[in-house]
């Protein structure tokens, strides 16, 4: 369609709108600018191009033209709102990247429920995605904050259950389970329990139990069995140290000593974290109903913390499951408390026989100690012999010299005079109950 030039069209409108007021004049010139081009003939520099007739000069002017502006504002903000929430979308991307930080990639091992096994690499932004966490909650188990999440624990989330068990890092899920740290011993070990676990079914065809309580009670039985297996290699080597000691005092012994009270310290502290771990849980009965609605179309009151479910069957197999995973943890929970039992017996025994040790060195050192006194004792005795002979060895004369009898009588008395002051010294130190 055809657009006529600027300048007619303004002359026009300038001509039709001097003998109107200049409300109305206002009036007329927003309308005019709102409707579409086609229906002017305008194009759009043309419509912008209508000039304020010059009865609107002065102050009426002024107003107007303010007016105006904000008009053609407003109409520049219409058009620039879909392209800010356009870039709105990446704004978030666009700012990470200028800071230049570098988003974090874990290399996990996925396990899912038909026992696949698979090493893929997956960033912070994916991983908070597809379990449905949040930021804070990944703490727990990511591998880069070892020193900081050192306890061990279980957090169970809406989609996921994570699961920081010593060296074993996993998140598990209703279908699939991510494992970090796949190398360490804890990770292999649960790797060596899991893929067993999913291959038997029940009678009616199905799994034995869901996904996530098979993760959950293989994380917990691989532990344990780590912590016993630790127990049973300390446990006969403090047995043998018991039976040397104290009768052989060597620096071979108690160095085997010290390191094995050290083993039977870290094994007692890990224990009795993983015990308090499950009587905390076991004493939390809402996260143990979390973890049986996960999957299910259930829900828990806020209230009475009662489960609701859409399938009655649903309600019934999720009070079954609770009663399983009380019984499940009740038992791991007495395993663990047998572990850490006999570690703190052994580590009391240990502690026995260092005292047992420090008294007998004791005794010994107060055996050094009392001949030695008996020696100092003795040289003073002697010493004082030894001042009289020096005494008689200077070039004076004294006439006794001149005698044959005086160098007999002068040995004599010294040695009569040391054994005595030796005797007086010696019961009075037993007078005092110093020796």
């Amino acid at each position: 369609m055809a657009s006529v030039s600027c300048s007619p069209c303004s002359t026009q409108a300038a001509r039709h709108l001097l003998p109107l007021p200049l409300p109305l004049q206002l009036q007329l010139v927003r309308r005019l600018r709102r409707l579409p081009l086609p229906q002017l003939g305008l194009s759009s520099p043309a419509r912008r191009g209508v000039p304020l007739p010059r009865a609107a000069e002065g102050a009426h002017g002024r107003a107007a033209a303010k007016e105006e502006d904000e008009v053609e504002e407003d109409d520049g903000a219409r058009g620039t709102e879909g392209a800010g929430a356009a870039r709105g979308s990446g704004r978030f991307a666009a700012d990470y990247i200028s800071l230049g930080i570098r988003e974090p990639v874990y290399e996990v091992v996925e396990v899912k429920a038909n026992g696949s096994v698979s090493t893929e690499k997956i960033s912070r932004r994916q991983l908070l995605k597809s379990s449905g966490l949040r930021l804070r909650d990944t703490r727990s188990v990511d591998p880069s904050l070892w020193l900081m999440n050192s306890m061990p624990s279980l957090l169970v989330r809406e989609q996921a259950i994570l699961l920081n068990l010593g060296s074993l890092r996993a998140i598990a899920m209703h279908e699939r389970v991510l494992i970090f740290n796949y190398n360490s011993p804890g990770g292999k070990a649960f790797l060596e329990l899991l893929r067993p676990r999913l291959n038997p079914r029940n009678i009616n065809g199905g799994p034995a139990m869901p996904f996530q309580l098979e993760v959950v009670e293989a994380a917990l039985l691989s532990r344990i069995q780590r912590l016993e297996q630790r127990l049973m290699h300390v446990e006969p080597r403090v047995a043998a140290l018991l039976e040397v000691l104290p009768n052989r005092l060597t620096g071979d012994v108690l160095e085997q000593l010290r390191l094995s009270k050290q083993s039977l310290v870290e094994l007692g502290s890990r224990a009795g974290d993983l015990k308090q771990m499950l009587i905390d849980l076991l004493e939390d009965p809402h996260e143990i109903r979390r973890i049986c609605i996960m999957g299910r179309n259930c829900t828990l009151d806020k209230v009475s913390d009662d489960m609701e479910c859409s399938v009655p069957l649903e309600k019934h197999i999720a009070e079954e499951e609770e009663e399983e995973i009380e019984m499940l943890l009740e038992n791991y929970l007495q395993r663990c408390e047998s572990c850490h039992g006999q570690a703190e017996r052994l580590l009391d025994s240990a502690r026995e026989m260092e005292d047992s040790i420090a008294v007998n060195l004791s005794s010994r050192r107060l055996e050094v100690s009392r001949v030695e006194l008996l020696l100092q004792v003795g040289t003073f005795c002697v010493a004082v012999g030894a001042l009289i002979a020096g005494i008689f060895g200077m070039n004076l004369k004294s006439y006794l010299e001149n005698n044959t009898w005086a160098f007999w009588a002068t040995t004599g008395g010294i040695a009569v005079g040391a054994v005595a002051g030796f005797f007086i010294m010696y019961k009075y130190l037993k007078d005092r109950k110093i020796l």
